[in-house]
Order: structure tokens, then sequence, then C-alpha cells
């Protein structure tokens, strides 16, 4: 189990102590107000610690606190280990960014592209290129999501059973050709629309790999950055550690989602790599701290154990959205895990390039990314800094955490 506490006094790395307890004193009203559960959040730079938080329950019902060895679902925290897996597959020469998703995946070879009609009645035509491995890193693979209720494609991966709250009965294998089977919302390419690329991202990772996914994770990234409290359930034994899993009431209120919790309690039927971690602050931490480059290690290392080479890490972290636009103008227009203006998309991340553009107090070349129950990250190549905010609240878009906690961190930065 990874340790968690500061490292250093925020002084030595540029923060005023008193600034950052607005941070606490802000999020402390949400949890006072019924509105969250509990938090935790930790704030790093240069490498080093300085600052972990936390307030309220991990379970409201059961009396129990917040604590450092918390579990979270991370539910699409989990893409950014995903898209590592698969860059560190490149470097070994097993694809190309360039190649069709079907060169592994067949069911993908023939794809159709919806044009008209309705989820009952689709008109398609034929996609005019191959779905290629950057596409899903990207996002612009005309894949989406069933949850997102704003296309008939949705509502057609609805139907086959692929929603928030449905209990998956398909293995990963069987879901991605089920979703090779329903039509594209646009031709790969032409936009961004997220949405389960990633978890068909993670079946490459397999194919390409000769492992199962969470052999690759526990292998390959977990074991070898020290994340002993990572992985796609909750053991028998660290269930008390998991938080509870809320949504919110008609009041607005956190309320328990008993049945959606209890689903990271035992072994998925698939293994998710769109969303389907639980993790702890420690361990993230240090999954953030091996994509920082900092004087005393570059980006890809971390304690001497490289993943990524760091020139592969910097090129994750550009826009490859295409002509530098960003998600307001190449995006579909529905609720992302970050804002869209002045925001582009990476490798496996969002990244900013115009934080004026964002109304965002941050630096251009971040990059950041959420989950489903209102956890989030960032990474601040340009400040050496990390942050992670963890909590279990569905949805993510139920209050503005994610932009409040960047403006109270940076003001807190001298």
């Amino acid at each position: 189990m990874s340790e968690l506490k500061a490292e250093v006094d925020p002084a030595e790395v540029g923060f005023a102590a008193d600034r950052l307890r607005r941070v606490d004193d802000n999020f402390a009203r949400y949890v006072d107000d019924g509105l969250l559960p509990g938090w935790l959040l930790t704030v790093s730079r240069h490498g080093k610690l300085a600052y972990v938080a936390s307030y309220g329950h991990r379970d409201k019902e059961a009396g129990l606190e917040v604590t450092s060895d918390t579990l979270w679902r991370i539910y699409s925290m989990t893409k950014p280990v995903t898209s590592v897996a698969a860059m560190m597959l490149y470097e070994q020469g097993r694809f190309e960014l360039t190649d069709p998703v079907a060169r592994f995946i067949p069911s993908f070879k023939d794809l159709r592209v919806f044009t008209g009609g309705s989820d009952q009645r689709p008109v398609t035509v034929p996609a005019t290129e191959p779905m290629r491995i950057w596409h899903l890193l990207t996002h612009t693979s005309g894949l989406t999501y069933g949850f997102h209720r704003q296309h008939p494609v949705d509502a057609m991966h609805r139907a086959a059973g692929f929603d928030l709250d449905s209990k998956p009965t398909m293995n990963l294998e069987e879901s991605c050709d089920v979703w090779a089977s329903l039509p594209l919302l646009f031709q790969p390419g032409a936009e961004w629309n997220y949405s389960v690329a990633t978890d068909v991202l993670g079946r490459v990772v397999e194919v390409a790999s000769g492992q199962r996914l969470d052999e690759f994770f526990a292998q390959r990234i977990f074991g070898p950055l020290g994340m002993t409290d990572t992985g796609f359930q909750a053991q028998p034994g660290d269930v008390s550690r998991l938080a509870a899993l809320y949504g919110r009431d008609l009041k607005g209120k956190a309320a328990r989602m008993e049945r959606a919790g209890r689903a990271f309690t035992r072994p998925p039927v698939m293994l998710s790599g769109g969303g389907g971690l639980v993790s702890t602050a420690a361990d993230y931490n240090r999954f953030l701290r091996m994509l920082l480059a900092t004087p005393d290690s570059p980006a890809g290392e971390l304690d001497g154990v490289r993943l990524l080479s760091p020139r592969t890490v910097a090129y994750m972290g550009r826009n490859h959205l295409p002509g530098n636009q960003d998600l307001a103008t190449f995006g579909r227009p529905l609720n992302a895990e970050s804002p869209q203006a002045g925001t582009g998309f990476g490798l496996g991340f969002a990244v900013v390039l115009d934080p004026a553009a964002g109304k965002s107090v941050c630096s251009a070349g971040e990059l950041s990314w959420g989950g489903a129950a209102s956890t989030a990250f960032w990474i601040d190549p340009a400040e050496e800094l990390t942050a992670t905010f963890f909590t279990q609240l569905i949805p993510s878009s139920s209050y503005p955490i994610r932009s409040q906690f960047r403006q109270l961190v940076y003001q807190a930065l001298l």
C-alpha cells in the first residue's frame, strides 16, 4: 500500500499554505450542505507531494470517514492508463498510429456511418476510410456512448445493452464486435466525440500484447510503479475501504447508488479500459508523477522505472485535433470532462491550448481528465504541478468542482 502524506512543506515548492486551505474551506461546504459525501485531494509540485486534505465520509450511512487509503471508482481516469499501455506497445513496434483498428479487431473492417433516419431505421453509408489507432486515442473514431442521449446512434448503443447503469453481459471482445456492428456518428477523423473508443483501444492492447488487459496493467504498469491498490475491482479484503457511490436526489442532495456501487466489488464481465478501475489517491499520484518531467526525473519514469520515453510522453501531450482546433470547434456539443473552448485533445488527455479562451487560470500545455463520479486530475508541465480530486458523485457535471479546484490551487501558487 502506497503511503499518502505530504513530503515537503508547501512553502518549499512555492505555495502559500494559508491560501491552500481555501480549497478545504470551499469543498467542506459541499459536504456540510449535503451535496457531496466526502472528498480527498492532493497537490504536488516538482515531483513532491505538498498538500493532502480530506473531509467527510467515504460511506455516510455507515459513518465511515474518508481515509488516505480509501478506494475510489475512477471511471474515465482509467483512460490515460489504457492510453499509456497502448503507447508502451507502440514503442515496441507492435503497431503504428495509422494502422487500421481492423488489423487487431477484424469486425471493424466494414464500418457504416449514420447519415439520417432514426435509431429504428437508420440510413447509413460505408466509411470512406478505416478507423485507425490514433482515432481511438483522440476520440475521433466516430464511436459514441449510449449515455449521451444526443443522437439516434446513442440510442442504438443503449438498446444493445450499453448504458452507464447497465449490467455488462458481454466480455470486451464480444462488446467490441457489437460496437463495430453499429453505425458510426461520423466518418473516422471528421469530428471529436467522447466514446467507447478507449474500451476498443483496451482490446487492441490485449490483441497486440497477447495478454488480458488486467494482466497487462498489473504486470507492465501497476507492479512496476508500485500501484498496489489499483485494479478492476476492490479485492474482498479491501471492500471496506471502497467509498460508497452517490447520485443526486430530487432536492440535489447526495443519495446512495447501491446497485451501481456494488459492481466494483466483484470481477467484471468486461474489462473496461475506458472506465473500469478502482484506485487510491496515492496510487494515482504515482501514475501522474511518472508522466511529469522534473529536474530529478524525466517524463515517463518514476523511481528508476521507465514506462515510456520522454519524447513519447511529450507527443501524447500535443493537440492531435486537425488544424490545432479546440473541442468547441471540432467536438460535439455535449458535456465532457473538460471545458471545450481553448482545449484540444492529445493521445489520451485533454490539452489546454489557450487558458484565456477556456476562462480558467492554468497553463498552456496542461493535461487533464476526470471520471463520471466527479474525480479529476491535471498535470501542468510548465509549473511541474499535478493535482487530484477524489469523491464519488454521479454525474460529474453536477457542480463546478473541477473549475473551482483549479482556481483555488493556482491562487495559492506564489
